[in-house]
Parts: structure tokens; sequence; C-alpha cells
């Protein structure tokens, strides 16, 4: 029986069958990125797109995918990155297709806002839901009810729950005044002049979805023992009890070191929030520091509890700083009227400086 004879290529037909395979590797890859880049339907439904100032290109890829604008973020970044359009975005409301492709999308992008009747809402960091009702009831045309309507809404709290990585069962607990407290990130936004409630509350969302994606890992690794509603709970305490993020971090692990050792976490944050009074709208009375409230911290019976949820709305840099604070071997700390923060190891040391603080006229009284 005759050998099969093998068959050998020369230097030169190596190089043909290399060749060959890269041309048709790039022939697929092309025929690939065309089809990525062709529009997503024939539908031809106007869908309104606001563009935010400071918005870029890349920053708006996974919300164009998202609202299935574009068959893949990662096809769009490609073909930004090779067209690199010279104009930027037209800050406003544009209306999109899903019969566009991408060309005419960026091109629209660039265009001026045909009808820009948005309205810019600015939401300060630290302001808790009763706040924000009272603004979305001034800049738009939703009242404050409205807005707690939805927060209230079983059906449609299971749909954002579902909706966002962040969010759990742990913000409808039957002790929490709003449910969404903590999670409606604050931001400067514009928003369509008929936005629904639901936009807003969705548009917030997003953007806090966007701020904590860069610490999805931390937050979901189970390697922290405090879940992601009681990270943003103390996020909250130090948004509210510190202004500087160096001293919102100390403050973030006195709260851990309290926890630990089984203590109440006396934050008067806490307390202010319990009774539905904001800060600075009056002092507090011994009644309401006394009270026994799944908010107040004060009271013996959060001894090691964290408030039932967020009390207010909290910057990244305060999320941040409660993801992960640095150590130190502090217990109390305490704030004088000018907001300066001092931290101290013991009772004794905290009791003293607090009689300082009387003495000099800075201490909050309480009727």
């Amino acid at each position: 029986m005759k050998k099969k004879k093998k068959i050998r290529l020369n230097r030169n037909g190596r190089i043909l069958a290399f060749s060959i395979c890269v041309f048709a590797l790039l022939l697929i890859s092309c025929s690939v990125f065309g089809f990525l880049t062709k529009p997503v339907s024939s539908d031809d439904t106007n869908i309104p797109i606001i563009i935010e100032a400071g918005d870029t290109y890349s920053s708006i890829g996974a919300f164009l995918e998202k609202q299935n604008l574009i068959r893949s973020k990662f096809a769009y970044k490609i073909y930004i990155k090779v067209k690199k359009p010279t104009s930027s975005l037209k800050a406003g409301r544009h209306f999109l297709k899903r019969n566009m492709t991408l060309r005419q999308i960026i091109h629209e992008l660039q265009q001026s806002p045909a009808n820009d009747d948005t309205i810019s809402v600015t939401f300060k960091e630290g302001l808790n839901i009763r706040q924000m009702a009272d603004i979305i009831e001034e800049k738009t045309n939703n009242t404050a009810n409205d807005f707690y309507q939805a927060l209230t809404n079983e059906t449609y709290l299971d749909q954002l729950i579902a909706k966002y990585w962040f969010l759990s069962n742990e913000i409808k607990q039957k002790d929490i005044y709003y449910s969404l407290e903590g999670y409606l990130y604050p931001n400067t936004y514009q928003f369509a002049a008929e936005a629904s409630v639901s936009d807003i509350i969705e548009k917030m969302l997003d953007e806090m979805e966007r701020q904590l994606t860069p610490y999805k890992t931390s937050l979901t690794s189970g390697m922290n023992q405090y879940s992601i509603h009681q990270i943003m709970t103390i996020a909250s305490l130090s948004e509210l009890e510190a202004v500087s993020k160096s001293d919102r971090e100390q403050v973030a692990r006195v709260f851990y070191n309290r926890l630990a050792e089984k203590m109440t976490l006396g934050s008067d944050v806490t307390t202010y929030y319990a009774a539905k009074i904001n800060i600075g709208e009056r002092d507090l009375y011994q009644s309401e520091l006394d009270a026994v409230n799944a908010y107040n911290t004060r009271s013996v019976a959060m001894a090691g509890k964290l408030p039932v949820g967020p009390i207010c709305n909290p910057s990244i840099d305060a999320i941040a700083t409660a993801i992960d604070p640095e150590a130190n071997d502090y217990y109390y700390f305490v704030a004088d009227k000018n907001r300066k923060v001092y931290f101290t190891r013991n009772s004794s040391e905290h009791s003293a400086i607090i009689k300082k603080l009387q003495e000099e006229g800075l201490w909050y009284t309480f009727e």
C-alpha cells in the first residue's frame, strides 16, 4: 500500500494561504460591523432623547443601546473612534428613530435641537425625598403627590428592582418612609417639559447606575458584610454629618466601629429625619431625640443597628467613602454649627469637646 504524500507548502504558498485567511476574516469583520451600524428596525417613530451638557459620544453609547436605537454599543464606540466626529453633541432634546443608521444618529445629535422645550432641574447633594418632591412640583408639570404615589406603587417598584442591579426588596421594608430615598442621584438634569414622574425617576436612577458601576464589584462581591442598601444608608448619614470627603470617610468608619461594638450610632441627622424635620428648619425637641423610631439612632432600641434606610440622596464621594473607609480608632465625633467635625476615641474626650463648643456658642441646643 502506497503512503500518501504530505503536501508541503513552500514559503510563498504559506504566505498566500495566510493572506487569504486574513482577507477572509477582514471581509467577515467588515460584514458584521456593517450590519451592526445599520438601523435597528424599520420603525420610524420619533423617540425623544435628551442630551445633557457635558455628555460625550462615548458616554451616551450605553444609553442609546438601552433605548434600542443602536445594535451594539461596542460597534458604536468603534465607529466613533474610526469616524472621529468633528462636531460636538448639542445639548437639548433630539428626536431619533430606530430606522436611522449610526451615521444618521450621529448627524442628528450634532444639530441644534429644533424644539428645545426642555427644562433644567437641579437636585443638590443631601436633599431628601420631601425636598425633591417640592422641587418637582415647582419645576415640572407634576405634583408632589404624583411623586409620592409613584414611590408607593408596588408594581412600579418591582419593575425598578428588576431593572436596576443596585435596588433590592430592602427599599420596600414597612418602616421605610420613602422607597427610593438614597437612590435618586443628585445632579442637574434636562427633562422634557411634559416629562412624567416615572421619566424623572428613571433618569435619576440611570445616572445613579452610571455613578455606581465603577464600584459594582465591591458592592456585589459579597466581601463586604453589609448590603448595598446598608452601604447607601451609611453614605447618606456621612453626607449630612460632614462636608469634606476626608471627614466623611472618618465618619463612615466611626459608624462601622460603633456597629461592631453594638453601640448606638447616636447620629442627630437620623433623628431629624425620623421627626420629618429638615436640618436647619429648627432645633429638635427632647421628645424627638428620645423617640423610638426605625430611623432615630439615638434611641437605645437602635443599639448596633443602622436606620432602616437612607435619609437623603448622597453624592458619589459619600458613597465611595462608605464602601471601604480607611480604618481609624474613633468611636465618637461631633460637628459644630459651622460643620467642623471633631473626632474622639472615648466618651470623656467627646464630652470635653461638647463642653468647649457650648462655651464658644457653637453647640446645637434643644428645647
